[in-house]
């Protein structure tokens, strides 16, 4: 007797099913209480929906969706008021700004769905399918039409199998992932150091010197939320000069990151003569430490090395903690490498709603994601 798969869509974590963190234990991302931070605080112009996918009755698969309504986004192109940022701005409103994402896009990564291992991964995939075409169906009931439709972020072999069932999608390539390995005989920040060729350990060394003054501090929640402005500020600053947004957090993301994962959420201020000058956040998932978003004041980022630093940091406590690796994501790629961490490449699936904008798929989307030049260090012996 064959079996039926079906989906069935949800829009609060309340209604999950009881079984869904026996299913997600894998990734924190998947969890319900991650899950219920996205409920509660995900971007204004993020609509999340949560997929449960069952073999007959049994739950075997979990899913997040997330739409983002660019019209909803405070501005464009503050940053680049030039003649092709001012045309891609345009271009995009039009033709991209309503964004159907399956996997997260806040994080770097797969974080798109997980499923039992002994089911049949083709019937998962078609329900998958079939989950999206009715995602797109409330997302139009509500007065909104899905431009594109992304499955985000995977390695190769995997996104292979995916397309066997997206047959007409076109799959691309952005920025890698920056992933550290953390080595098995570093058992401390020394360890990391030695392994350093010369120029790097210099490198290291220089960074430190120019934090002399700064202190690091882990907040709690009731310090995160004194502090929730400054907080705000900082990550907006950084947030505003990205080449390109499609949202910004919420300005209560943090505070309900710390209050909902508590010690699986770690959130480090950086002080300088009692002023919060930046800070950064790490999320445990496994054996894997992710880094999520940080802040900082560009003059004294500069003039401390803060960012550099602020790497170091992560790394001392990964290896301190024994987690297997730094999941840096991507951005900033160059300075991530001068730190040791390598680029593991990361393929998606595209489908433009427009038959002939999809024939010209792979021209449409290097035009909104131009080509990053870096250059791949080693700055181990």
């Amino acid at each position: 007797m064959s079996q039926i798969f079906t989906f069935t869509i949800y829009s609060e974590t309340k209604n999950l099913p009881a079984t869904w963190d026996e299913i997600a234990h894998s990734n924190i991302f998947l969890s319900s209480k991650y899950l219920r931070v996205l409920e509660r605080s995900a971007p204004l112009n993020m609509t999340c929906f949560f997929i449960g996918i069952f073999e007959d009755d049994e739950l075997v698969g979990c899913a997040l969706s997330q739409f983002l309504n660019s019209d909803l986004l405070a501005s464009y192109g503050d940053r680049d008021k030039c003649l092709k940022s001012s045309i891609r701005t345009f271009a995009f409103k039009k033709f991209a700004s309503h964004v159907l994402f399956v996997g997260n896009n806040m994080l770097t990564g797969q974080n798109a769905f997980v499923y039992k291992e002994r089911s049949n991964k083709k019937a998962i995939f078609k329900v998958l399918h079939d989950s999206i075409i009715a995602i797109k169906a409330i997302i139009k009931s509500k007065g909104k039409t899905v431009h594109i439709t992304t499955i985000k972020d995977f390695e190769k072999t995997e996104v292979i199998d995916l397309q066997s069932e997206f047959k007409s999608a076109y799959v691309f390539s952005t920025q890698p992932n920056m992933v550290f390995d953390i080595r098995d005989d570093w058992k401390s920040e020394n360890d990391y150091i030695a392994a350093l060729s010369k120029k790097y350990r210099d490198q290291y060394k220089r960074a430190r010197k120019k934090a002399i003054g700064i202190e690091k501090r882990k907040l709690n929640l009731a310090e995160i939320i004194a502090l929730e402005d400054n907080i705000y500020a900082l990550y907006f600053h950084v947030a505003k000069n990205a080449p390109f947004n499609t949202f910004f957090l919420a300005k209560n993301h943090f505070s309900i990151f710390k209050e909902i994962l508590q010690d699986d959420f770690l959130f480090y201020g950086y002080f300088l003569d009692e002023k919060l000058i930046g800070f950064n956040t790490l999320i445990k998932n496994g054996t894997a430490m992710d880094t999520y978003f940080l802040g900082y004041e560009e003059k004294l980022q500069r003039e401390k090395m803060l960012y550099l630093n602020m790497l170091y940091d992560m790394i001392s406590y990964s290896i301190k903690k024994g987690f297997k690796e730094i999941i840096f994501a991507r951005t900033a790629l160059e300075i991530k490498s001068s730190v040791g961490a390598k680029p593991v490449p990361m393929f998606g699936l595209i489908t433009h709603k427009n038959i002939i904008l999809q024939s010209k798929m792979p021209k449409f989307f290097g035009y909104f994601e131009p080509k990053t030049e870096w250059q791949e260090r080693n700055p181990f012996q």
